[in-house]
């Protein structure tokens, strides 16, 4: 991580900077580990509620000088600069359109362009530019107690080439794990669509639908896996009968099969667990299908290595969670899932709409937050009584805070190596050091590359985001009274 700082502050980083010293220990002093009696009780089937006195107490959210006890006053001003920045919709309208723009066709703009982009947001939301700048990244996190999840940032591969090229680029990351400290590294990250084209997954995902409907319709090419569809899962992609692979297809499809297998096997001997992200709802079931496969064959052991991911703003995501660790626990895998909100939405709904059908999204935002209250619950309780794993990912305060009464109720972190909390790099750091600081593991999705194969991740993130971006308030609030209670020590 690039350690620029505002030039007029320089002098006055000088003075406050032996006020951010504080070690591991020092922390650690201030928010001890919470114990945990010897008896598991007995969990339960109900939802997070809200938690009592006890409970909420686990940690202060909203104490500036403990969350960020472990943070350097430079990286504080860099983050307040860079989260006003993005928090401004025309700036991240202007962005989009300069980097679509014919602008970037211009050898010495372009540079200048991505100049800029480098030393502000590329800097803030990505981990480096390579493994070696990466794990530079990763060793400051650990050294704060966090850790981090790598996201080898590429998607939308064209063909067989490309994939094979960032299959390789996924194995180095995998490699680059086991010269870093034990446990500094919790996940490697994948998106099927970088090994995978997108054609080849939109077929694949429409016979998946078709033989929902029809059971009868035969998949000679298909593995074991667990439901992929639940009653109320969208299936308005696909319209028609499709027409059966092609002997071209299923040995593509048999190729992403073996791209999968090598990575998770990778994986298993680097012993760092592989989360594969959700996508498209139009391309889902084939992802789902391919995960699950997987895990069918490397989840061993009470030891769940391929991780799938829930999209808690779909309507059908509960369901689909019960069918498939239902369907796990009949076959004996222990099964791991990453829960999150969803990043789709804006278009999910065009393309229902443009189709004549209802969004597969919630109708509003209290019902996703149900959603994902009610799944991360019911994950928290398998793992309390059984081998799965959950991997909460939220930048929601509300979410974190019952996930984590609901953890102590039921003694989930006696077993803590089963759950993970995660944010995005550079995003809710109240949040992951608030839950740092109550005992829990946390992690930081990290996206690192070269910074022009990194741009479409950035783009999309920036417009499938805006709410995100723009709702970092709290953050920016803490970030402001750390700032001014540090500035106010030095002088006085």
């Amino acid at each position: 991580m690039a350690n620029r700082v505002i030039p007029a502050a320089s002098k006055l980083l000088k003075t406050i900077r032996p006020l951010n010293s504080a070690s591991t220990s020092t922390i650690s002093g201030i928010s001890p580990p919470i114990g945990f009696s010897e008896k598991t009780p007995q969990a339960t089937t109900t939802a997070i509620t809200p938690a009592d006195n006890a409970a909420t107490n686990l940690s202060n959210f909203d104490d500036a000088d403990k969350l960020f006890a472990s943070v350097s006053t430079s990286r504080l001003l860099r983050t307040a600069l860079n989260l006003h920045l993005v928090g401004m919709e025309p700036m991240v309208d202007i962005g989009m359109w300069v980097m679509r723009s014919r602008l970037m066709q211009t050898p010495l703009i372009k540079d200048a362009i991505l100049g800029t982009i480098r030393s502000t947001i590329y800097d803030h939301f990505c981990a480096g530019e390579n493994p070696s700048a990466t794990g530079k990244s990763v060793l400051e996190l650990n050294e704060a107690g966090l850790r981090g999840m790598l996201v080898y940032a590429l998607e939308y591969a064209g063909d067989n080439e490309a994939c094979d090229r960032n299959l390789q680029g996924f194995l180095d990351t995998v490699e680059s794990t086991k010269s870093l400290p034990p446990s500094s590294v919790s996940f490697i990250i994948l998106k099927i669509t970088a090994i995978c084209p997108m054609n080849l997954l939109q077929r694949v995902s429409d016979l998946l639908r078709w033989q929902q409907q029809d059971p009868y319709f035969n998949l000679p090419w298909k593995r074991d896996t667990f439901p992929i569809f639940s009653e109320s899962s969208p299936l308005y992609h696909t319209l028609k009968k499709p027409e059966p692979l092609t002997p071209e297809e299923e040995r593509d499809l048999e190729l992403v099969h073996q791209r999968l297998m090598k990575l998770s096997q990778n994986c298993v001997e680097a012993n760092v667990p592989l989360s594969i992200d959700a996508e498209y709802t139009s391309i889902q079931p084939a992802i789902d299908y391919l995960t699950y496969s997987s895990a069918i064959i490397y989840n061993k052991d009470d030891n769940p290595i391929v991780y799938g991911t829930i999209q808690a703003y779909l309507k059908d995501a509960k369901e689909r969670l019960l069918l498939a660790t239902k369907a796990a626990d009949m076959m004996g895998v222990p099964m791991g899932f990453k829960v999150v909100r969803g990043a789709y939405m804006s278009s999910e709904g065009k393309l229902a709409s443009s189709l004549g059908y209802k969004s597969p999204i919630h109708d509003c935002i209290e019902d996703t937050h149900a959603c994902y209250n009610d799944c991360a619950s019911f994950m928290l309780e398998r793992i309390a009584n059984g081998s799965d794993a959950v991997v909460l990912a939220t930048h929601n305060v509300e979410s974190g805070r019952l996930a984590m009464a609901k953890a102590h109720e039921i003694g989930v972190r006696k077993v803590h190596q089963k759950l993970e909390f995660a944010q995005l790099y550079g995003m809710a750091e109240s949040l992951s050091f608030g839950l740092k600081n109550a005992g829990f593991q946390v992690s930081k999705y990290m996206p690192f590359g070269p910074i022009q194969l990194v741009l479409p991740y950035l783009l999309r993130r920036a417009e499938e985001n805006r709410g995100l971006l723009n709702a970092s308030s709290l953050d920016k609030q803490l970030i402001r009274e750390e700032l001014m209670r540090r500035l106010k020590a030095a002088i006085f």
